[in-house]
């Protein structure tokens, strides 16, 4: 078949959701079929600019290219899947959280006016169209497909995605650090990490990959508690390095809030490490479980940095935690992935 990926593309910032439609790209193709992504720029500030990405995506009639007839196309994060097409499946990766179950808190930047209670009940509704018109709705997990039960009133099948990196994850050693490789932003809960940090009992190193808007204040942070000889902020690093630090980790922090699904969580299954989590992290809770693969713990830097001290003192234990990842993501696969999608058009 010739099939189009449709997805929304913030300028200068790549992330897991690049990586996610890269990768089903590239497994479709594999496959056999004929497959192209088509990305528009996004922006949500100020917030009409929300509703002009919407009637930019419905101006867009993806039935054919050229002369020659789209078979299927395949709609990820908003709001990619207001795309006009007779066969639309729907692989939902996040609709605009700052409009939905984050409004009226810290990470939304909405605020209690007239025009923004309008932008988003107008958000709500023509999501909620839109996404009834898809021939088949899947949700990257069953946070995310819950979101739509509670907003949107449409059910959404969980999908889980794989990690592009998944061929190339390995275990070697349960080193002398603690891994994050979470995006420097503040739904992350860096400062979280950095504070249970400084109440750890046990010195012990820290590595930080990635880039984000969060890391000036992560340095402050890191120099405020005197952690500087502790915890390194390595910033980009390259794949091949990335595969060398979850190979070599004791055990992997990611503690977001309400995270929609969360690659660092799979990967370091894949990695052999235990996950270290908090009881609010969403997604990842739905692979995390207590004192079997990870250690999931109340989001409170002395509660973190207890269970950090747990395996930061007993590599045994990180072992232990560890060896019970891989058979927790054995399922995630492409395959599975790529059958189930063209299915629903079978179905259909």
């Amino acid at each position: 078949m010739r099939i189009i990926i449709c997805t929304a593309q913030v300028p200068f910032v790549r992330g897991g959701a690049e990586l996610l439609v890269e990768g089903l790209r590239d497994a479709l193709r594999a496959r056999g079929h004929t497959v192209d992504i088509v990305s528009l720029p996004y922006r949500w500030q100020p917030h009409q600019h929300l509703l002009d990405s919407i009637l930019s995506w419905r101006m867009i009639d993806l039935n054919e290219v050229d002369g020659i007839p789209v078979d299927l196309v395949i709609a990820t994060k908003f709001p990619s899947y207001y795309v006009i097409h007779k066969r639309k499946i729907v692989w939902l990766v996040h609709q605009h959280r700052q409009a939905y179950d984050w409004y009226g808190g810290v990470y939304s930047d909405f605020v209690n006016t007239q025009e923004d209670r309008d932008i988003r009940d107008a958000l709500i509704q023509a999501d909620t169209a839109a996404l009834g018109e898809a021939q088949g709705l899947y949700a990257i997990s069953a946070n995310v497909a819950q979101r739509t039960r509670r907003y949107n009133f449409v059910h959404c099948t969980p999908l889980y995605p794989p990690s592009a990196y998944t061929n190339q994850l390995h275990h070697a050693s349960y080193g002398d650090f603690i891994l994050s490789d979470a995006r420097l932003d503040a739904a992350k809960r860096i400062d979280l990490l950095i504070h249970a940090i400084s109440q750890m009992t046990v010195p012990f190193r820290f590595v930080l990959t990635s880039t984000g808007p969060e890391r000036g204040n992560l340095e402050a942070l890191i120099a405020q508690y005197g952690l500087q000889d502790r915890v390194t902020l390595r910033g980009y690093v390259t794949t091949d390095e990335l595969m060398e630090l979850y190979a070599h980790a004791r055990a992997v922090y990611y503690a977001p809030f309400d995270e929609d699904y969360g690659f660092t969580t799979v990967q370091a299954m894949r990695a052999h490490k235990a996950v270290i989590t908090s009881t609010d992290a969403g997604g990842t809770l739905e692979f995390v479980r207590d004192s079997h693969n990870g250690l999931i713990c109340e989001p409170t830097a002395e509660r973190i940095a207890v269970a950090l001290d747990r395996l930061a003192s007993d590599p045994a234990e990180a072992a232990r935690l560890g060896g019970n990842g891989p058979a927790t993501v054995t399922d995630i696969t492409w395959e599975h992935v790529c059958t189930t999608l063209l299915g629903a058009i079978e179905k259909g």
